[in-house]
């Protein structure tokens, strides 16, 4: 029978140093917040190892928002009213929840550790089993540890001093506590009874639970980058350019050439195929899939999209929430807005906007054109100017244009319209009637020529021959 290990993450802090409005469980990195990392790692690590488990967030500061951004994820949310430490905090995940005393393990995460990852957590659980321990600590070496509990071990188990109540002697320890903990839960239950506030910051420091005479080891990890905890927009940075690396270099090993890693941004549920070439000051951001072949030039933005093989993405081009399907050019300069689907071999030409318009194989708009709420069959070619009036100022409006179709420059379609198969539509019209099948439209005003009247409506530096 497996295991059944309550998770519970500290997120009741304020963030003071990081000078958001948000509290700093919910600080942006990459698309996410600072707590859905941790969160994620304890649900792969539970996964991977056959765990049952269930998962607590201990809230406190603007907990609206934190339960707010994590509700209808069967979390409970325990509240520590007020500041009085990690001890205390813990306290009140077990005193209000429904599930916590029935599981047999706990493990204890802090929200704002981005880096953390399962094979840490796995490292933990493996180090209680097998060493049948009552608890573990993460731990990692310093070499600049102020701030840091030190770790001070004895012959069976250990202390953690914590800053304000260290000797000199002490503070020299390089070893320090991460905040990461897995206990026995009967072991946690009992030795938090024993916890006080005796100490220069008048706390109920959870580390008290950890004693050199107790059943405890303190597991030092090598990589103390793991365990970077975000209390500032400079460690929120530094956590964001650890992450981006991790991601690129994990492209660079699986195909994907990257053109100046240090300067490509990847997020973290990206999906590249092998052979995709990511040139410098690309952004894929969300959960953006990209087939083999395609070629993302520089300045890209490319957001919860979906990108067929042998794609062109030309330079500065910015897509979301897009599907463009294999052999398709797009850009330099396009925008790309929700609701796009590009068929195979469609070309998106520079300055082109689309919004919530479907084009099917082959379509052409080359350049300079506004698709808005359409439909173009394929292989129909839209001239340079094109724009669909699709918004009357209360509601929006459907173009149709049928297959193989040619809508000349500087043609306007005020919707709802539709044209059909193989028409033509004549340059500098407006159209305002359906078009049927195999038609010629043309709809602009008679040329009218006045000769030697051109004086009369030209002004300032325009001299006129006499």
């Amino acid at each position: 029978m497996s295991d059944k290990i309550g998770i519970v993450l500290l997120a009741a802090g304020e963030g003071k140093r990081l000078k958001l409005s948000v509290p700093k469980p919910l600080a942006p990195l990459n698309n996410k917040k600072l707590i859905d990392y941790p969160l994620k790692a304890a649900e792969k690590f539970t996964k991977e190892n056959s765990l049952e488990s269930k998962v607590a967030v201990v809230v406190g500061h603007k907990r609206e928002m934190v339960i707010s951004h994590l509700e209808n994820k069967g979390i409970e949310f325990p509240v520590q009213e007020q500041q009085l430490g990690t001890a205390d905090a813990l306290r009140s995940y077990f005193n209000n929840t429904s599930f916590s005393k029935d599981c047999s393990l706990t493990l204890v995460l802090c929200a704002d550790t981005p880096l953390l990852n399962d094979e840490v957590l796995s490292c933990l659980y493996k180090e209680l089993k097998e060493n049948q321990l009552d608890g573990v600590a993460a731990t990692f070496k310093e070499n600049n540890p102020y701030g840091y509990g030190r770790i001070v071990r004895g012959d069976k188990g250990f202390n953690i001093v914590e800053e304000k109540d260290a000797t000199d002697e002490l503070r020299s320890i390089q070893e320090v506590n991460s905040g990461l903990y897995l206990f026995k839960t009967d072991y946690i239950l009992s030795a938090l009874e024993g916890v006080d506030s005796d100490n220069k910051a008048g706390e109920f420091y959870l580390t008290d639970v950890f004693q050199k005479e107790a059943n405890v080891k303190a597991f030092c990890f090598e990589n103390k980058d793991l365990f970077l905890g975000v209390n500032t927009l400079v460690q929120l940075e530094q956590a964001r350019k650890i992450l981006n690396k991790n991601k690129v270099n994990n492209l660079l090993n699986n195909g994907v050439i990257v053109i100046d890693p240090d300067t490509v941004y990847v997020d973290d549920e990206v999906e590249v195929a092998a052979e995709v070439t990511l040139y410098p000051n690309t952004f894929l951001m969300g959960k953006t899939t990209i087939a083999t072949k395609t070629v993302v030039e520089p300045g890209c933005i490319v957001k919860n999209s979906t990108i067929g093989e042998g794609v062109s993405l030309k330079a500065y081009s910015h897509l979301e929430n897009v599907i463009v399907e294999k052999n398709c050019a797009v850009g330099p300069y396009a925008r790309l807005r929700p609701g796009t689907e590009l068929g195979e071999k469609t070309k998106i030409g520079n300055f082109v906007e689309t919004k919530n318009s479907k084009l099917d194989k082959g379509v052409a708009v080359s350049h300079l054109s506004y698709v808005g709420d359409a439909e173009i069959g394929e292989e129909t070619n839209i001239g340079c100017g094109f724009i669909t009036c699709n918004y009357d100022g209360e509601q929006k409006h459907k173009t149709i244009i049928g297959k193989r179709s040619f809508i000349g420059s500087d043609t306007q379609t005020i919707a709802p319209i539709k044209i059909g198969d193989n028409s033509f539509i004549g340059s500098g019209s407006t159209v305002s009637r359906d078009v049927p099948d195999k038609a010629f439209s043309i709809a602009r005003g008679r040329q009218e020529i006045k000769e030697n009247l051109a004086h009369r409506f030209l002004r300032g530096k325009w001299k006129v021959d006499k």
